[in-house]
Parts: structure tokens; sequence; C-alpha cells
């Protein structure tokens, strides 16, 4: 089995190195599946060194010239060459315990994919409130978080992958088509919890509590309108970091 890490980035280069470290530590525990891998770092157009400092890692870098996070994703998507596809932001660290819980949901062979919880160091507490209600949201509606999404390459390409005209979000239709495609053959889409997924704080940082309460309050008054237009996703593509 072979498994393709994507992970789409733009101007990450304070953090690529981080996370590509923890995705070769991870894996390293994890030898006794015998399963081999490649990672695959999507430079999103970056301004910075992200592309070099990602193939000093050994990373294969690729290069998607829109700056939009599904067509990143696709993009490394398109050049994987593994069985199964684990797309991670670049501001997350992996850890050996969810890189077991990805092997052995893959070895046993009864789900077409997967997401994982996740927790977040050194947030405000208003945030960590906003993270528990969409950890429940995330386990109870099978939504996979767009910091992991777990899922078979097959499966990926017969349901078209991710929705390129969402600009935030795709990972949450993804969950539905592939939930879908599952049903129909009797595979499971799961979100795991074992082991959640440790990601960055940095909007928490960037941004103040209003400019995400307001944020959250035009996706919520407008969702498609929202989703489907750049201009109205600040957080997601205004570029600070």
């Amino acid at each position: 089995m072979h498994i393709s890490f994507i992970i789409p980035a733009f101007n990450e280069a304070q953090l690529i190195e981080p996370c590509l470290r923890s995705i070769a530590d991870a894996v390293a525990v994890n030898q006794s599946y015998g399963y081999t891998h490649e990672v695959i770092v999507v430079d999103n157009n970056s301004t910075d060194n992200t592309a070099q400092l990602a193939a000093q890692s050994g990373a294969r870098v690729v290069f998607e010239p829109v700056n939009h996070i599904a067509r990143a994703r696709t993009a490394g998507a398109n050049a994987a060459e593994g069985e199964w596809l684990v797309f991670m932001d670049a501001d997350c660290l992996m850890n050996a315990g969810l890189v077991t819980d990805i092997f052995e949901l893959i070895k046993q062979g009864k789900h077409i994919g997967a997401g994982s919880t996740l927790r977040m160091p050194g947030q405000p507490w208003w945030a960590e409130i906003l993270l528990r209600i969409w950890t429940l949201l995330s386990v109870l509606l099978g939504w996979a978080a767009g910091a992991l999404i777990v899922c078979n390459t097959t499966a990926f390409r017969e349901v078209e992958g991710f929705d390129l005209t969402l600009y935030a979000a795709e990972e949450i239709e993804l969950s539905r088509k592939l939930k879908q495609y599952g049903r129909k053959r009797k595979l499971k889409f799961t979100i795991l919890s074992t082991h959640p997924l440790e990601t960055s704080s940095r909007k928490t940082r960037l941004y103040s509590g209003w400019e995400i309460f307001g944020q959250f309050v035009r996706l919520a008054l407008s969702p498609l309108g929202s989703l489907r237009n750049k201009k109205k996703l600040p957080m997601w593509y205004d570029g600070r970091r």
C-alpha cells in the first residue's frame, strides 16, 4: 500500500518544516505496517521560500498558480501516486497515534475515508468553545475538518474530488460525497477521535474575536454566496501570517 500525504501551502515558510518532520516521525513509528508513502507539498503561488524549504525536507513540490485551497489540494491529488490520499494543512503537526489509526483503518478495508478531531494549544477560551462545538458537529454529522481528510484515491476521483466553485468548506462537501459513495458499497466514512490532530491557533492570534465573529455571521447569512466568493472569506485568503 502506498499513501500520499498532500499539503497545500501558501507562504508557510514558518511552519512547513515542522509539519513535514511530524509526518516523517509519525510514519517511522508505524513501519510495521509495511506501507510506503510520499509527501507532496503544493506551492500555492507563495511569495516566500515555502517551496525551497519543502524540497529540502524531502517533499515533492508541485505548483498551483491560482490561490485557491480546493485547487491546491486537487493539484496535489492529481500528482499523487498513492492508493490513499491524506490531505493535511501546513500549520498542523501529525502524531504517531493518528497515523496508526489511519493505517489501521486502511488495513481493515471497511472505510472509504475519514477525518479527525482537532486540538489547538494556546487558543483563548472562546475559541476553545467554538472548537468543541465544531468537534460535536464533526463527529455527529461525519464532517471532516480541512486540517485532515483521508480518502481512497479511486473514490476521490470517481466523486470528482473537491468542488472547485467553493473557496472554503470544500472538505465538508467532499465528506458528503464520500459518504454517499461509501453507502452504496457498504463502506464507512468516520471521524477519528482517539488521537486528535494538532493544529495551530494562529487565526485567533492574527484576527480579533470580532473579526472572527463577523466572518461566521456572513457565512450564516449567505453561506453559498460567501463560500463561492474569495473576497468574502478574508480569514482564508487575505494572506495574514
